[in-house]
């Protein structure tokens, strides 16, 4: 396949100028170019709604959450945040139950993550490591994905099994 016409600006260097460094005028043109895809994910805007989980125990814990609903959105997540504060998170809304699949590609903050039914229980709840690669998978089908703070489920008094209201 021939690619020339894709890309009009490229030449061909002349024999003189081979093994030569590009010019200084190539950095800043890929400082925009980094920068602007930057600006493109941090562009993305999460509606914020406050909840409560029920616990087990009778309590009411609430919870202000940005939602991710679209796939942009859950793309974007919490990636290249530096702080997430206790009582705050992301909710990953899905189309229907699935089995779920989480990594931490460009996310610096350790996390905890819940996988929650369609019905709003817990289903199960898993600490993840900033920068990891390594897909985290739902052990089942779920709807949803809380991911708050490192541990703040414990330190909330919230387990599996109790009851995120999501409507």
């Amino acid at each position: 396949m021939d690619f020339r016409g894709l890309f009009p600006i490229f030449r061909v260097v002349p024999q003189a100028h081979r093994g030569k460094r590009p010019g200084i005028g190539l950095i800043p043109c890929l400082c925009f170019v980094l920068a602007g895809a930057n600006c493109m994910a941090r562009g993305v805007t999460f509606e914020t709604r406050e909840l409560t989980i029920e616990t087990a125990r009778g309590g009411v814990i609430p919870i202000k959450v940005e939602l991710a609903k679209t796939d942009q959105e859950r793309s974007q997540g919490l990636m290249n945040r530096k702080s997430l504060i206790d009582g705050k998170g992301m909710l990953f809304v899905f189309e229907k139950d699935q089995i779920l699949s989480f990594w931490m590609k460009n996310t610096l903050i350790p996390l905890s993550i819940a996988f929650i039914s369609s019905e709003g229980k817990i289903l199960e709840i898993h600490d993840m490591e900033p920068g990891d690669l390594n897909p985290l998978h739902s052990s089942r089908s779920a709807r949803y994905a809380l991911e708050t703070p490192r541990s703040w489920f414990s330190r909330a008094g919230v387990a599996v099994g109790d009851i995120l209201r999501v409507e």
